[in-house]
């Protein structure tokens, strides 16, 4: 079985397997030069010639086109289906008490540690996040409905908190749109507590959402206008000088998906660069993990987004990722070194770069869309001995 995300010529060198290249395509009719570069991606193959590779390999046709299926229904057993279902109202009886804030807390603050440093976090968040929705989902019900402001503030602090690892966790495995709901969710919990930190941290998160939908003009500017909120909110300077630099990180992002190289890097140095000398690696205010080594890997994304991969590579020497509080953002960040590797086509080095986030992600490897795109790239034009082992990892990650 193959990954519906793979190529046509991948498909047909999957199914090939063992058989000589050359014996193939003398048996279709074609050169083993057209079919290599068929395999490559260089050259599309016309129908007759995909039917009679197909007819070859003894597969249908179907089979080597790499059109993803069409959407099925979402099947109602997995983490993400029952998270959606408690968000939406299923969970504990009304009548059932509800869990006191000060618990909720410390299962909010452990899923968030579990999302930001464990290597198996998905397996991890399946297992915890649809129950814990479910208990908060409750409590803020009642919250709502009862006579204690303490423990309501309390309460919506904690849901606040949780909406955003959902938005996060949901954006991560393809649910966009439950990703826009816990944002918004996030965004009114925050309102209802009158908590300026998490007002802030909730508008970064929505900022991400609009980002991961293709909207980077909206990103940018609604991260801008919260980071002029914050300038005059009443909160501790470190978390106004975090939350001020994790909002023009947003806006930065957004500038460059513009490909506004410019703009990104002037706001970069002007704004998040600064405020980033201020706050430690270690004080990760609202889960956005800023500080100066997140700086750096945005500048980073920059030059590699902009394909001035050299300049990123020199930036990718020069910082050590050792204080990060978030395996997420380490693994982002040699991931688009990568990247910048692929692009320079030192595919030894990228697939070294890919080992090695194979073994502290595993998961974030077989998840992410940029991370495959790379395998398979080192697949169709390294070395043999480099192909082999990236088509190894390929068949580990579920490519193949």
């Amino acid at each position: 079985m193959v990954a519906a995300d793979l190529l046509i010529g991948d498909r047909i060198k999957h199914y090939r397997g063992g058989r000589r290249q050359d014996a193939i395509a003398g048996l279709v009719g074609i050169s083993p030069d057209y079919l290599s570069q068929i395999e490559r991606g260089i050259k599309v193959p016309s129908l007759p010639i995909l039917y009679a590779l197909a007819q070859e390999l003894g597969v249908p046709a179907a089979a080597l086109l790499s059109e993803q299926p069409p959407a099925e229904q979402e099947p109602t057993d997995t983490a993400e289906a029952a998270v959606g279902r408690a968000l939406l109202g299923y969970g504990p009886a009304r009548s059932a008490a509800p869990v006191v804030a000060a618990v909720l807390r410390e299962r909010v603050e452990a899923a968030w540690k579990s999302w930001q440093t464990s290597g198996t976090r998905f397996s991890d968040a399946a297992e915890t996040l649809p129950g814990l929705v479910a208990d908060v989902e409750h409590a803020v019900r009642a919250a709502r409905a009862g006579n204690d402001p303490a423990e309501r503030r309390a309460v919506l602090r904690a849901a606040a908190d949780l909406y955003c690892l959902l938005r996060s966790y949901l954006r991560r495995t393809g649910r966009v749109d439950l990703a826009t709901l816990a944002a918004d969710r996030a965004v009114r919990a925050a309102e209802d507590a009158d908590d300026p930190l998490r007002i802030a941290a909730a508008q970064w998160n929505l900022g991400h959402v609009l980002l991961a939908a293709g909207q980077p003009a909206e990103a940018e500017e609604l991260a801008l206008r919260a980071a002029e909120r914050v300038e005059v909110e009443t909160m501790p300077e470190v978390e106004r000088t975090a939350m001020g630099g994790a909002l023009h990180l947003v806006a930065v992002v957004g500038a460059a998906r513009r490909r506004r190289w410019w703009e990104a890097r002037e706001r970069l140095t002007r704004y998040a660069a600064p405020a980033a000398r201020k706050v430690p690696d270690s004080t990760n205010i609202g889960w956005t993990v800023f500080g100066p080594t997140n700086v750096a890997l945005h500048a980073l994304s920059i030059d590699m987004e902009a394909g001035e991969t050299g300049e990123a590579l020199h930036t990718a020497d020069a910082t050590d990722t050792s204080p990060l509080p978030s395996l997420e953002r380490e693994f982002t960040f040699n991931l688009e070194v990568a990247a910048c590797h692929s692009q320079r086509r030192d595919d030894a080095a990228a697939l070294l770069a890919l080992l090695g986030l194979e073994a502290i992600a595993p998961e974030d490897l077989a998840r992410t869309p940029l991370a495959r795109q790379l395998v398979l790239t080192v697949i169709r034009r390294a070395r043999a001995m480099h192909a082999r082992q990236a088509e190894q990892m390929a068949a580990r990650i579920g490519l193949v």
